[in-house]
């Protein structure tokens, strides 16, 4: 584990100062962890995020800032297929809207998450007013879709996976492309584990998508 102490750097094109405590590297990417003095709101975070477009943020629980690299190409390409596959399965659906990756949701616990695909009823979104929707939205989705790459650990991401369903998420898939494994996650049940997956369906939330897991 590298430590490095930072000194207080002024962002631009924005109305506060950082002072920010250490940056801490780990399996994850890098953690900024914030002087004790120091909170984001969820406002100031938002702009921290925009400011920094090229990088892959993410808040914990505790506040810290969790920052990752781009992911690879292949890892893009499946990624992007994902998203096409749940976008053309909602356009049709018509009962929730789906997003990328690029997509962050201010948690419950406090945590600002980006899955690599979800999905939100719209009787939900409906709840939320023009000006929210417009930042982090302020829920769990209903579905998320988290896809291992190379650099991540299945520790982390299962973690992650719990961390969804705690909040909310009424199901959730944790894609393993090279091993040919999803985990499936469900509030108040076992994780279970499909092998060799060439497809997997949605049924009931996500009515009629299955998901072809053979074009990734």
């Amino acid at each position: 584990m590298a430590v490095a102490t930072l000194p207080p750097p002024k962002i631009k094109e924005s109305t506060f100062v950082l002072n920010l405590g250490a940056i801490v590297e780990k399996d994850s990417g890098f953690v900024l962890r914030l002087d004790s003095n120091l909170e984001l709101n969820d406002d100031e975070f938002f702009d921290f995020c925009q400011i920094n477009r090229d990088l892959r943020i993410e808040r914990d629980e505790q506040g810290e800032i969790i920052i990752m690299a781009p992911t690879g190409w292949e890892t893009g390409s499946r990624n992007a297929e994902i998203t096409m596959q749940l976008q053309q399965w909602a356009k049709r659906n018509g009962e929730g809207i789906a997003v990328d990756s690029s997509t962050g949701y201010n948690l419950p616990n406090k945590a600002t998450r980006s899955p690599d695909a979800s999905w939100v009823m719209k009787e939900r979104l409906d709840t939320i007013g023009a000006a929210k929707r417009k930042k982090f939205l302020p829920l769990c989705p209903d579905f998320v879709i988290e896809l291992k790459s190379r650099t991540d650990t299945l520790q982390q991401l299962q973690a992650k996976m719990q961390e969804w369903i705690a909040n909310g998420a009424q199901l959730g898939w944790l894609i393993e492309p090279d091993a040919k494994r999803v985990y499936v996650y469900r509030p108040n049940m076992q994780v279970e584990t499909i092998e060799n997956a060439n497809s997997i369906s949605g049924d009931p939330l996500l009515k009629g998508f299955v998901l072809d897991l053979t074009q990734l």
